[in-house]
């Protein structure tokens, strides 16, 4: 039994563009073994679509800043990123999922009806997702153009600090709460994503700033790729109180596969099983409820655990869902109708 699932947060679209080769397109519709997902293996697996990020990365001078490790009290925050930087390499990406669009790979979805009807039809359904503003501008002229491209999804801050928001460094054993909240920039963003109909991310917001966006937003919170802090004490995991300000708000989580994110010492590595992954699963459950988990994998950006190791491991999460006693129709919700209902209570 093929059970089909929606992923909350993928870094693909980084991944092929990262890659030397030209044929980009060629490469995920006909299979690329050193990404963690292509079309091939996303069909096989019974992946119906997912978040696809639009991540700008750090310039390659800052990279030291972010490989501090996650296990040490250190974990600084990388520099800010210029403006123009973030808008060349988000615009890239962007191009890139259109061109997949047009080569027939997938499906860039606005609403929920837009998602079940590219699903319906077996395309991979696409949110078009930034996961940091680094590459819009106060005046909010580039939201408006990324709009009308599709953008419907919006993570504030990616682990640094930027024109709206700091996020949090990769510390373990260190609670959430670190650095200012919102600019006065970041809150007009909530309000006018709100009006407009984009989603905002919570992951990598930190606790300041999580609580400004809770006091404006009036749409649900989400956190797509995010975890259990009482389980793995990581500056990226979420914390009784959030939690319970999202359940508050009918918003999701979804389920991070990052092994650094999973584990109760914080290692980011890949020797852990996917009894622990269950665990977290089962502590979203109790403080969310059954419509406020989702999977947010974080694929071909993190390390993944070595039973899961790419897309065509999430059938066995799913069937240890199963088998620790969650009915199909739990897990059928886990995999996908929760993400589909989230995105028709924020996007329409």
């Amino acid at each position: 039994m093929t059970i089909p699932f929606f992923d909350g947060h993928n870094d693909t679209l980084l991944r092929l563009l990262d890659d030397p080769r030209p044929n980009k397109v060629e490469l995920f519709t006909n299979g690329m073994a050193e990404a963690q997902i292509d079309l091939p293996r996303a069909k096989e697996a019974g992946m119906a679509g997912g978040f696809f990020a639009m991540f700008p990365p750090p310039l390659k001078t800052n990279l030291n800043a972010v490989a501090a490790s996650p296990t040490t009290s250190g974990g600084q925050l990388p520099p800010e990123l210029d403006i123009a930087e973030a808008q060349r390499s988000t615009n890239a990406m962007a191009a890139l999922m259109f061109r997949l669009e047009k080569a027939g790979a997938l499906a860039v979805c606005k609403t929920e009806a837009e998602l079940r009807a590219a699903i319906a039809a077996g395309k991979l359904a696409a949110i078009y997702h930034h996961e940091g503003a680094e590459a819009i501008d106060t005046d909010f002229n580039s939201l408006e153009v990324l709009y009308a491209a599709g953008f419907r999804s919006l993570g504030i801050t990616w682990s640094r600090a930027n024109a709206f928001g700091t996020g949090v460094p990769f510390k373990h054993n260190a609670d959430p709460d670190i650095g200012p909240g919102l600019s006065d920039a970041g809150k007009e963003l909530v309000r006018v994503c709100d009006q407009m109909g984009i989603m905002i991310d919570l992951s990598h917001l930190n606790a300041a700033g999580f609580r400004d966006v809770a006091a404006i937003s009036t749409r649900p919170l989400v956190a797509t790729h995010s975890n259990v802090f009482a389980i793995c004490p990581s500056t990226r995991n979420l914390t009784d109180w959030q939690l319970a300000a999202i359940r508050e708000s009918g918003g999701v989580v979804g389920l991070n596969y990052a092994t650094g994110f999973l584990r109760p010492d914080g290692k980011m590595e890949p020797d852990m099983e996917i009894d622990l992954m269950v665990r977290h699963v089962d502590a979203l459950v109790e403080a969310l409820g059954e419509d406020g988990v989702a999977l947010g994998s974080d694929f071909d950006g993190a390390v993944m655990p070595a039973p899961i190791k790419d897309v065509t491991g999430v059938p066995k999460l799913l069937q240890a869902l199963l088998d620790k006693g969650y009915g199909e129709a739990l897990v059928r919700k886990i995999a996908l109708e929760n993400w589909l209902g989230l995105v028709g209570r924020t996007m329409g």
